[in-house]
């Protein structure tokens, strides 16, 4: 049903106002908080954290995601309060939470500082592109939800899982190791590429693999002879569907991309975003299928 001008405004307009509750009521919130005093509606923003919540068998403390929390299916029953790095504190609090879970990187950094001056309890999980990070957010998670005993259960089989992923690559030799340009994205044919310390680059670590490009943190629009002194013997890429993906003809046509070797042989691996670059409870899967992707009959068990 479309609300009228004046029901717009109007419903803005107590948004706006319990907005301002909130902070005014800051005193009411924890400072450092670890465990949510009440987990009855508990607002999730990173697809990781709201997956480490359905793991532990917590899923009906939810009562909002965020938009990259895509997995399971169920997630999409919730009301969605936006994307995780463009939040409004208005979106967030119209669905009235208890305590709010949210990712490290998280933002803007204005909204998240309105939220945690608000009297709902915040706590924000950091992120880690590794092993050790992955435990790290179930660990955190399940204290925050007040089941330490279940995240500890959890944490041990995703971390033997983990170990069992990263050991299919150790054999390979080190000069065999697979050289590997992630392309986030190739809008009017520039090459938006992932450096040190991203998801991607932890993912390919974990796979048994070489990030072919180095030497600055994030992601940088890289010029066409730095991505052919990359050499990568494959490409990697967000399998984004919807028809939004660049096409292969596309990729292998680009001039840098068909200097390098990936180019010349036409290799691009493309898996699913929020499997591929999560860092949860699906992360071993995601490494067993890169491996097999990347070196083929020498990992598979």
């Amino acid at each position: 049903m479309m609300m009228s001008t004046p029901q717009r405004l109007l419903r803005s307009a107590a948004l706006g106002l319990s907005v301002l509750l909130a902070i005014g009521t800051a005193s009411m919130a924890v400072e450092g908080a670890t465990v949510l005093p009440d987990r009855t509606r508990v607002a999730s923003v990173g697809g990781s954290i709201t997956e480490i919540v359905y793991a532990l068998g917590e899923e009906g403390a939810l009562i909002a995601r965020d938009s990259t929390s895509v997995y399971p299916e169920a997630v999409f029953k919730l009301p969605d309060v936006g994307y995780m790095r463009a939040l409004s504190p208005e979106g967030v609090l119209s669905v009235n939470p208890t305590g709010i879970l949210a990712l490290e990187g998280s933002g803007p950094k204005e909204a998240i500082d309105v939220l945690k001056k608000a009297s709902v309890p915040y706590i924000q999980v950091p992120e880690g592109f590794s092993h050790d990070g992955i435990l790290q957010k179930i660990r955190i998670v399940g204290k925050a939800l007040g089941t330490d005993a279940k995240a500890e259960a959890l944490a041990a089989d995703v971390g033997k899982q983990l170990s069992e992923a990263e050991a299919l690559t150790k054999d390979i030799a080190q000069g065999e190791r697979k050289r590997v340009l992630f392309i986030l994205s190739m809008q009017g044919g520039k090459i938006l590429a992932s450096g040190n310390h991203t998801a991607a680059d932890g993912i390919i670590a974990l796979a048994g693999a070489v990030n072919a490009v180095e030497g600055y943190p994030g992601y940088k629009q890289l010029t066409d002879e730095a991505a052919i002194t990359a050499r990568p013997d494959v490409i990697l890429m967000m399998d984004r569907g919807g028809g939004t993906a660049v096409p292969d003809d596309e990729l292998f046509a680009h001039p840098a991309i068909a200097s390098t070797p990936a180019g010349q042989a036409r290799r691009v691996i493309r898996m699913d975003g929020a499997y591929l670059l999560g860092f949860g409870p699906r992360t071993a899967a995601a490494i067993k299928d890169l491996a097999v992707a990347l070196y083929g009959d020498a990992v598979k068990k």
